[in-house]
């Protein structure tokens, strides 16, 4: 399977990609511009690959899902070319009836089957999972936190 995307230049460090089919994404750099750049862009699409992975098998195994974050945080070589050395992915679920094991199994099964994007890196990847109760806002928290296992 081949995946294209095409990037063109706006102004300074700023472009737009897009793919077929219309989708689009402002890149630009996070110090000087207003949109997020290719490193954060990676953990994004990192964390939206794994998640998709993850409520299609919940939903498979028939768990009332109500609400679904990941939140992912990365870190980076000192030294050139300053790629992710360790990432953290943390799985934040709500709904009734969600099992510890059930989301265990679905988050190992992505890491180690389904998702491209974690097969694709020379990072040590970590996760960590929290079952909050059905209703309950799911937030953003620091990402200083979200490191250390829940």
């Amino acid at each position: 399977m081949t995946i294209e995307a095409q990037l063109r230049w706006t102004r300074d460090e700023q472009f737009v990609a897009s793919c077929p089919g219309g989708a689009a994404v402002v890149i630009d750099n996070p110090e000087t511009g207003s949109a997020a750049g290719p490193m954060q862009l990676l953990l994004m699409g990192i964390a939206g690959c794994t998640a998709m992975d993850v409520i299609s098998i919940l939903k498979r195994k028939q768990m009332a899902v109500t609400g679904f974050t990941v939140n992912i945080c990365g870190t980076r070589a000192d030294k050139h070319p300053r790629r992710y050395t360790d990432i953290h992915i943390e799985y934040v679920i709500s709904g009734t009836d969600v099992s510890a094991k059930g989301v265990e199994q679905a988050i190992r099964l992505s890491e180690t089957r389904f998702c491209g994007a974690v097969a694709s890196l020379n990072a040590k990847i970590t996760t960590s999972y929290r079952i909050v109760p059905s209703g309950s806002v799911l937030h953003h928290q620091p990402f200083k936190n979200i490191g250390k296992n829940s």
